[in-house]
This record gives C-alpha cells, sequence and structure tokens, in this order.
C-alpha cells in the first residue's frame, strides 16, 4: 500500500506533462487558418495543461482538412 502512495504523485506528474506535449505535437504536424496555429500553441505554453486540455477537445475541430 505505502508503494503506490510513493508513485502516484509521479504518475500524475507524468500524466500533466505529457498532455501539452501530445498537444504541441499534434498542433505543429496539422495546419489551421490564419493565426490558429500561432494561437493553440501560445495557449499551451502558457496555459500548459489548462492549454493542452482545451486544445485536445476544442481546439483540433478547427484543424484544415487535407485533401487527398
Amino acid at each position: 500500500m505505502t508503494a503506490l502512495a510513493l508513485g502516484t504523485p509521479q504518475i500524475i506528474l507524468i500524466g500533466v506533462s505529457i498532455i501539452p506535449l501530445i498537444a504541441l505535437i499534434d498542433i505543429l504536424r496539422n495546419d489551421f487558418q490564419k493565426n490558429d496555429k500561432l494561437i493553440w500553441i501560445l495557449m499551451v505554453i502558457f496555459l500548459n495543461i489548462i492549454g493542452g486540455i482545451l486544445y485536445l477537445f476544442m481546439g483540433r475541430k478547427q484543424r484544415v482538412k487535407k485533401q487527398d
């Protein structure tokens, strides 16, 4: 029981660190209209976890669809 309690903060910290990283990678790999890409990058950098979560829920819908 003690080993699980010691590992929980580290697991939460890793999760909190990964969400903005995933969001930034996704933003950089996709195209957006006008300045949306820059705005999302700044939001993820300055708002960190909140910016990453906002992008994953709202920003992914704003991407420009690629033509085949």
